[in-house]
Order: C-alpha cells, then sequence, then structure tokens
C-alpha cells in the first residue's frame, strides 16, 4: 500500500530559507532580525487542530525563533542541529512519540536539511531550495520560495487527506 498524507503525526520544518526567505537583518544597534510569514504560523496551527504534531528543527539558536515558537504554540522546538544533527533529532521526537520517520513530514532547503529529508516518510522543500536539496528522489518541490508561503503551500496539500 502506497503511503498517504493521512500516515502523517509529526511536521517539521527547518527555519531560514524556509520558514523565512533565509536572509538574516541586522540593525545598526547590533540585532538580528528575520521575517516570517503569517501564513506559514497559520498552517502549523491547523495541523496541529488536525491531530499533527509540529514543531521546528533549526541550525541556528536564537531568541527570534524562540519567540516565534513559544507565539504558535509548536509542540517541539530544537535549535542548534547542523550537519547530522537535525536527523539525530528527528530520531529522538519520533521516539518519545513512539513513530518512525516513515510517518513524519519535514520541510528542508539546504544541504544541512539533506540527511533527514532523505530519510522521513515526507519530505519537501521551497521552490528556491539548493540544488542538492532539489535533487532528493521523490522530495515535494514547492511552487513558492522560503519566506513565501511554502510552508503553507505543503500543509494544503496534507490537510485534505487527514
Amino acid at each position: 500500500m502506497d503511503k498517504t498524507y493521512k500516515d502523517i503525526k509529526l511536521f517539521l520544518t527547518d527555519v531560514d530559507g524556509t520558514l523565512t526567505d533565509g536572509g538574516m537583518y541586522y540593525t545598526a544597534a547590533g540585532d538580528t532580525m528575520k521575517k516570517f510569514n503569517t501564513r506559514d504560523g497559520m498552517g502549523l496551527q491547523l495541523l496541529q487542530k488536525a491531530g499533527v504534531k509540529v514543531g521546528i528543527l533549526t541550525s541556528e539558536d536564537t531568541e527570534i525563533v524562540s519567540r516565534r515558537a513559544a507565539k504558535l504554540g509548536v509542540d517541539f522546538l530544537v535549535q542548534g542541529k547542523r550537519f547530522g544533527g537535525k536527523l539525530e533529532a528527528a530520531e529522538a521526537i519520533c521516539g518519545s512519540m513512539g513513530i518512525s520517520l516513515a510517518e513524519m513530514a519535514y520541510m528542508g532547503d539546504d544541504v544541512n536539511c539533506e540527511p533527514l529529508l532523505r530519510a522521513v516518510g515526507f519530505a519537501a522543500c521551497p521552490a528556491d531550495a539548493m540544488p542538492q536539496v532539489l535533487a532528493i528522489p521523490g522530495i515535494r518541490v514547492m511552487t513558492l520560495k522560503g519566506g513565501d508561503g511554502c510552508v503553507r503551500e505543503f500543509i494544503n496539500e496534507i490537510l485534505p487527506q487527514l
């Protein structure tokens, strides 16, 4: 039997280049800013309402992401995971939930997301993801770019099947 989106129990997403446009904005005072798309946030909340656990998994470790995650009320937030660390973190989350990576969706855009994207049951990326990510067999490539609502685009494909 082929897998369908109804099998998804967990949805995780990267931040920079996925939930954001990948830009890092700095003020004269040295503050860092990121622009998030509110539709992506609503999509994550809609998944939760449908019974799917959601989370953010990122290489960066910033207060900005902590605040965004708190505002959205995500189930999981893991920061500071670079090469290989994202896969390990996702395996730990799946283990805590008693599910497999096959029951997980992940959306990411760069080489540090690649091991996890290759391991999950449902992989997706923004239209402007790095070439190595776009070339992953079976990956769902969105029509929208990172920060432009690509996470919501993927969620809108998933929701009707839940």
